[in-house]
């Protein structure tokens, strides 16, 4: 997959429309964590230093169509201008004559942070004239949105019709990185699935079983495989409307020659809640009055077994029950093996990614996708339009 990249382009004395995700968490009008700003610093001060002129957009929250003050991008913008050490200037809607003349009026250097693009239902609705009036701000156009790079929007896909379109680094960064483990990965790859359901994570398992020489399957979605290999699972997540698919599964990765590890012993608990005494059971069936919540220490000797051999790794969900700090031992060992590996080690996914960052260990991995659903489309091996429409 080869992207038009933003320093392809010839940036001095244009007008850059970029498309950022600053969807971030606030409380009191404050950002709590700004790491999906900061992760697209890099492309907005090259675009700068290029002796260009920003028009900035993203969503936040879910104002769905309508304008709404709780939405405002306003907090935002502040944060954002801290962080890029420049004036970052708030433009008063997203579209409209006001801000006709405020795009007009910008100068080299100089930075407009668009409203929230959501507070018109044409941007969700990816309408062609939304789009086009978005597009005349710009001489150029750069999606280092990756978060929202599975949805065909006015803001993410609509554009690209009508303006140059070049991928920012984010974006550049995440395709280097997850693309290769669909097409040719570095052998042996391992993929770690975890999660609750079956239902969520089939389409990655069939997906990535084409290229990885072990499966790992953990967390709530392993039992029900284990069920259809005969074992008890107890009071354990089931999903009776999988057990066909899950037998499939098992059926294609034994005549591809794909190792799948199950989980061989757990940590259960009587009862779903964070104060449950943790119970350990030593061997694959678990008794009917207790429930599986983590993988036990015979299963993370493996894991950390096959990941140690690994030459490419990619994680996607945790291994078990983490947010409860009783039944969060196996995604910890699971994060720490994969930190501590020399394999390109990707991770994806919205719990995995919060996983890495409670223990700490997001600068040990190689690659942490700043996008939940889409890192999970691209792994799943769907065309995701944001990027598509980046395509050399």
């Amino acid at each position: 997959m080869q992207l038009n990249t933003i320093n392809e382009a010839d940036l001095k004395g244009k007008r850059v429309l970029i498309r950022v995700d600053f969807n971030v968490p606030l409380k009191e009008g404050k950002v709590t964590d700004n790491t999906r700003i900061k992760a697209a610093l890099p492309t907005v001060k090259y675009i700068l230093e290029q002796g260009a002129s920003l028009v900035v957009m993203s969503h936040f929250g879910r104002p769905k169509g309508q304008k709404n003050p709780d939405f405002s991008m306003a907090p935002i913008a502040k944060e954002f201008e801290a962080l890029l050490g420049s004036p970052v200037k708030l433009a008063p809607d997203v579209i409209g004559p006001e801000v006709e003349k405020e795009v007009k009026a910008l100068k080299p250097g100089e930075v407009l942070l668009l409203e929230n693009v959501r507070f018109y239902k044409e941007e969700e609705a990816n309408d062609p004239e939304f789009a086009k009036t978005l597009a005349s701000y710009g001489d150029i156009y750069c999606n280092d949105a990756f978060g929202t790079a599975h949805r065909a929007h006015a803001s993410t896909e609509g554009v690209s019709h009508y303006l140059p379109s070049y991928a920012g680094f984010l974006i550049e960064k995440e395709v280097k990185f997850m693309a290769p483990l669909l097409e040719n990965p570095e052998q042996p790859f391992v993929a770690v699935i975890g999660g609750s359901k079956v239902s969520s994570k089939i389409t990655v398992l069939e997906s990535l079983v084409k290229t990885c020489s072990t499966v790992v399957i953990g967390g709530g979605m392993a039992y029900t495989f284990l069920k259809v290999e005969g074992h008890s699972i107890g009071k354990s997540l089931f999903e009776p409307d999988y057990q066909d698919t899950a037998k499939a599964f098992l059926a294609k990765a034994k005549e591809k020659g794909v190792k799948v590890i199950l989980p061989v012993d757990h940590v259960c608990a009587e009862e779903f809640n964070e104060n449950a005494s943790p119970v350990a059971v030593n061997g694959v069936d678990i008794p009917d009055n207790l429930m599986g919540m983590d993988i036990g220490p015979k299963t993370v000797a493996l894991i950390v077994d096959e990941i140690k051999k690994a030459k490419s790794v990619v994680w996607n969900g945790p291994m078990g029950v983490f947010e409860f700090e009783a039944f969060s031992k196996g995604t910890g060992e699971v994060a720490k093996a994969l930190a501590d590996s020399d394999a390109t080690s990707v991770v994806g996914g919205g719990d995995s990614v919060a996983a890495i960052n409670k223990f700490g260990l997001a600068s040990k991995i190689s690659h942490v996708s700043t996008g939940g659903g889409a890192s999970l489309e691209f792994l799943e091996g769907k065309t995701l339009p944001g990027i598509k429409a980046l395509e050399k």
